[in-house]
């Protein structure tokens, strides 16, 4: 299905969701708890292609109750994790504990992280949300290190009244201020979601020059 882009992309700004209230279900979704051990292993491999291979300094934004997070740790990375809700930040602290990474309470788009930088930044189902994406792109490629990666995990969700960011949205986006950037589907490969999906899923992965 073809879908006009500029519409999308108008529909992508969501009503406000009360994330606090979400987060005690959060995780009965497969790709969100991971707790499917075949679903954990489908994201823990794509983590692995997406992230630098040596343990690095990764900033997770809008990470939800900690899972990507808590694969990137069983990788060898360290994590900061990043999210608005306050109690989404309390799961994935709990989640988290013991590991190599920290949790802060903060905007995606603004991360209360300083001057400090990483190798990489990893994004999932938050740019969609955002009225400034081309800001909050911008921005997180300047909290790369020199050949850091942000990798975005996003989509256009439905098929009778999408909602979400088409890929070409965003690599066009990325292109011009990249040193190389590429476009990965997703939807077709069902582990990830812990069944089929007939909408757009895809990740973007960009380097930074």
């Amino acid at each position: 299905m073809t879908t006009d882009k500029d519409t999308i992309q108008d529909a992508a700004i969501p009503e406000p969701v009360d994330w606090d209230a979400e987060a005690a279900r959060f995780d009965d979704e497969p790709d969100h708890g991971l707790r499917d051990p075949a679903v954990r292993g489908a994201w823990a491999a794509r983590l692995r292609d997406w992230l630098p291979e040596r343990p690095s300094d990764i900033l997770d934004l809008g990470c939800g109750t900690g899972s990507l997070s808590l694969v990137a740790t069983d990788q060898g990375h360290r994590v900061t994790a990043v999210d608005l809700s306050p109690a989404m930040a309390g799961l994935a602290r709990a989640k988290l504990a013991g590991r190599a990474a920290e949790v802060l309470v903060g905007d995606a788009s603004a991360p209360p992280v300083g001057g400090r930088t990483f190798d990489a930044v990893l994004v999932r189902h938050v740019a969609w949300t955002l009225p400034d994406l081309d800001g909050a792109l911008a921005h997180w490629l300047s909290l790369l290190r020199p050949g850091g990666r942000l990798v975005l995990v996003e989509g256009v969700w439905g098929t009778l009244s999408p909602v979400g960011t088409p890929a070409a949205r965003l690599t066009g986006a990325l292109a011009p201020l990249t040193a190389h950037v590429r476009h990965e589907p997703l939807s077709g490969d069902a582990l990830l979601w812990g069944r089929r999906v007939e909408d757009d899923r895809y990740a973007v992965i960009a380097t930074r020059r």
